[in-house]
């Protein structure tokens, strides 16, 4: 994964309003700690923020008053509604350190004939060196026989990293489509089933009363 370097400016002020005048400025309040340092209020450009957090994991050289820092986000507060970035967290990071992360879990291929993937985790939590976390990790399910299952120790990793999801936990499963489909029909017509009936009730009580 490249770096993605940041402009960070001093934060003096703090509270409600110091960071409405921010955001009205274009800028994110953030606070960068870790490895025993005391915390430092940054404000972080907003455009440029908001595209380097479109991945969770990226990786941040920080730059303020003339030196640089790395950084990993650590927690991402974002408006309700708007979904424009509030306030970011950024954990210290050393060259060589390693880290655990979750990393988005990518299927490509496709199954063999009949099968239907179904991916049971969207994430695989990996320890890896903080200036080598991957964006991705992708597993090939090219014509794999219906009834396969993959548990999360069988995907490769990159090189260097370990994995620390269970590794007996079941990643991706293929099942027969037909089938998944009669159960997903089964499971409609019993929840129809159950709403008829409890309206059904509900006006049989409605007249009595």
């Amino acid at each position: 994964m490249s770096e993605v370097k940041l402009s960070a400016q001093p934060r003096n002020e703090f509270g409600k309003g110091a960071a409405r005048r921010l955001r009205r400025a274009h800028l994110v309040p953030a606070v960068l700690y870790g490895h025993g340092t005391d915390p430092v209020h940054v404000a972080l450009p907003g455009h440029a923020t908001m595209l380097a957090l479109k991945n969770s994991n990226a990786l941040l050289t920080i730059e303020l008053n003339g030196g640089t820092q790395l950084a990993l986000p650590k927690d991402v507060q974002r408006h309700p509604i708007r979904s424009t970035i509030e306030h970011v967290d950024l954990i210290v990071v050393r060259l060589g350190e390693r880290v655990t992360v979750d990393v988005q879990l990518h299927v490509i291929g496709d199954p063999g004939p009949g099968g239907l993937v179904t991916v049971d985790i969207n994430t695989l939590s990996i320890e890896v060196e903080a200036t080598n976390i991957p964006s991705s990790i992708e597993y090939n399910i090219e014509g794999a026989p219906i009834g396969t299952q993959v548990h999360a120790s069988q995907i490769p990793l990159p090189e260097g990293a370990t994995l620390e999801t269970d590794p007996e936990i079941i990643a991706i499963t293929v099942s027969d489509v037909e089938r998944s489909v009669d159960t997903a029909d089964q499971e409609a017509q019993a929840a129809q089933s159950a709403a008829a009936a409890t309206e059904s009730a509900a006006a049989a009580a409605a007249a009595e009363a």
